[in-house]
């Protein structure tokens, strides 16, 4: 890398554009699914990230003391090499990676010759989600393509208008009287409930809100048929847009936070029998269960819990990187937080847990251990972000700076390493992860997971599972207040602090380097923390229904005549549609049928009407009955077409965002 004795801005600078193409070219040439080329271009970011840690630490601290002009850049710096040493565990563990596809291929082939297909018992678990949240889970599940299973809704919240609706569409449905232990008493509930006489010898779980596609268990139970296999993982998709896609317009331009640990990090772990289950759209043997006593309760993160009971006995979590179920993903910045700082605790109460991965009692391999711990990093990690975001309002403020270094010793050791790490992590996700914009997303839930982890220090066990809530009304502006609050107070003092050393009676003539190096953090935090706030400023979501994105041919009969037309975008309540011809006749408000091969004839009305150029476009309501409804949902979310972004695009998202932000 780069020596310290280049002293001179354009020697720097030339040599950064320099491995900036090496890089660009690297990711460019070489694919991100092979170990050579993620060991080599993982090597290189490690290298360079390496040296930035040995000149920060050695170069860039002033002398102890306890003070807080003292203690304070020691404190940024703890706070720097603990996301340091998450960022290098992390590109050792994506050297590997493994594709189980093939695999299930083959057993789903073995299973479809014998047809000795065994029985799956679905527990479905809801707490309070509305019955057109429910209905896209329960109904698909209903209809997937496997010759023995049945469907168990499991109800903790003891509704008969539920009890009612199951025994109308033709699943079973369970319940308790109490709510102890949450998601995992209640799956306990349902696991003893159904251990009867036809009992299933796999369990599929499900989420209230996922949608299994048909094809699900054919796919997954093959690959039981490996001893050590103990429980089947599939990743979670979504067909809503996330906070961050929906407040900056990036459904196509930007993914959702999760896929990168989804696509990315399962796969790798799972090439080392470290993958583990996240919860939903999971399978597990119902054998195993018993000779755990039951599913493991007393952390919030029961799923992650459940792989490490199941690796004491030797079996591992098998993840299979296919898209089999699609859910309903946080609708709100609240909801979404709660998420995040209840994955962060759950997985702080599992190395609680006297025979858990930390505890020597815990009978687990080192390797086990150690990536255990590389998901806890991922935690431990947080603080720095919010730490970052206000280093320069104290230095600008109080004098108090956290970094002890120029900007030509910057460009020097930290701008490669940044270079490095940014092409490394955009290449080897797929374009999953996005400069600016991941950061971003990472801002928005520093602060709530830095609190909870303080809060464990003192009591990791004091806060009860809260379900994250969804299907709620979204169709007004709300504002995250105590977030709005964090990053508005950061965005108004950097912004102040650049306006006033730059312009007016109190700028500064002759900026030190200092300055100037803390200038350019003061802006890029500013601006991290901008995007932040206008995330946190909630823009309404139209209707209760998601709309799904297709190209589906239909005929619309209305009065006499059938028009033809195709659908651009549907959902269980309406569709946009678009015609060549014939929308001159249609009236709005009046009342026509819609027709889609394969399901029931609609009843619906005529809403909007736009005829401009060439394109003709009109939205139907719909005013389905209870079969059309059902018809439709299942064909919507049994095999549900993609809906957002799978890769990212850096200058579309980058313009979507600007405009959203700044016009919208």
């Amino acid at each position: 890398m780069i020596s310290p004795t280049l002293a001179d801005m354009s020697s720097i600078l030339a040599y950064n554009l320099g491995l900036l193409f090496l890089m660009l070219a690297l990711a460019l040439g070489l694919p991100s699914d092979r170990p050579f080329p993620r060991r080599l271009i993982g090597s290189l970011t490690a290298l360079s990230v390496i040296l930035y840690a040995v000149w920060r630490t050695t170069q860039t601290l002033p002398e102890f003391s306890f003070t807080l002009k003292g203690l304070w850049p020691w404190i940024f710096w703890a706070a720097e090499m603990a996301a340091i040493a998450y960022s290098l565990a992390s590109i050792v563990i994506l050297f590997n990676h493994r594709d189980n596809g093939e695999f299930a291929d083959g057993a789903e082939a073995m299973l479809e010759a014998s047809e000795d297909w065994p029985r799956v018992d679905v527990f479905i678990c809801t707490y309070n989600e509305p019955i057109n949240v429910l209905e896209k889970s329960i109904l698909p599940a209903l209809a997937m393509d496997y010759p023995d299973f049945r469907v168990f809704v499991c109800d903790d919240t003891r509704r008969p208008a539920l009890r009612a609706y199951c025994e109308a569409v033709g699943a079973n449905y369970l319940t308790r009287p109490d709510n102890a232990h949450a998601k995992a008493g209640n799956l306990d509930n349902a696991y003893r409930l159904t251990d009867d006489a036809g009992k299933g010898d796999l369990i599929l779980v499900l989420d209230a809100d996922f949608a299994p596609q048909r094809q699900f268990l054919r796919r997954v139970v093959g690959m039981f048929e490996e001893p050590s296999v103990g429980l089947v993982q599939t990743p979670q998709f979504y067909y809503n847009n996330d906070p961050i896609q929906h407040a900056f317009g990036l459904s196509d331009s930007f993914v959702d936070d999760q896929r990168v640990f989804f696509d990315i990090f399962q796969p790798a772990k799972d090439a080392v029998g470290c993958a583990f289950c996240v919860g939903t759209s999971f399978v597990v043997r119902r054998n195993l269960i018993a000779e755990l006593g039951g599913f493991p309760k007393g952390v919030l993160s029961e799923d992650m819990w459940l792989s490490y009971k199941l690796m004491e006995l030797g079996y591992q979590t098998r993840w299979l990187n296919e898209r089999l179920s699609v859910g309903l993903s946080a609708e709100g910045v609240g909801e979404y937080i709660t998420q995040r700082t209840r994955w962060c605790l759950g997985t702080i109460q599992i190395g609680c847990m006297p025979d858990g991965p930390l505890s020597p009692k815990g009978r687990f391999t080192l390797r086990q251990r150690l990536h255990y711990v590389h998901g806890l990093m991922s935690w431990l990690s947080k603080p720095f972000i919010p730490l970052m975001l206000i280093a320069p309002v104290l230095y600008w403020y109080f004098d108090l700076p956290a970094y002890h270094a120029d900007e030509l010793a910057f460009l020097s050791f930290g701008l490669p390493a940044l270079i490095c790490f940014w092409v490394y992590s955009t290449w080897v996700s797929g374009g999953r992860t996005l400069p600016l914009l991941t950061e971003v997303t990472h801002a928005l839930t520093a602060l709530p997971v830095t609190m909870t982890l303080l809060a464990a220090l003192r009591n990791p066990f004091g806060k009860p599972f809260k379900v994250t809530d969804k299907g709620g009304d979204h169709s007004s502006v709300k504002v995250n207040i105590p977030q709005a609050t964090f990053f508005g107070a950061i965005s108004m003092a950097l912004g102040l602090a650049i306006a006033l050393n730059l312009v007016g009676p109190l700028a500064i003539t002759e900026p030190s380097a200092k300055d100037l190096f803390n200038l350019t953090w003061a802006a890029v935090a500013m601006l991290i923390s901008v995007m932040a706030l206008g995330i946190c400023y909630e823009r309404p979501r139209p209707g209760n229904e998601v709309e799904i994105r297709m190209d589906l041919a239909g005929r619309l009969r209305y009065g006499s005549e059938i028009l033809d037309l195709r659908l651009t975008g549907l959902s269980v309540e309406h569709a946009r549609a678009i015609m060549a011809q014939g929308i001159q006749r249609l009236t709005a408000n009046s009342v026509c049928i819609l027709e889609l091969d394969g399901l029931p004839e609609i009843p619906c009305r005529i809403g909007t009407l736009r005829a401009h150029g060439g394109r003709q476009s009109l939205r139907l309501e719909f005013m389905p009955d209870t079969a059309a409804r059902q018809a439709l949902t299942r064909h919507l979310f049994s095999q549900a077409p993609e809906n957002v972004a799978r890769r990212g695009q850096l200058l579309p998202a980058i313009g979507h965002s600007l405009r959203h932000l700044l016009w919208a």
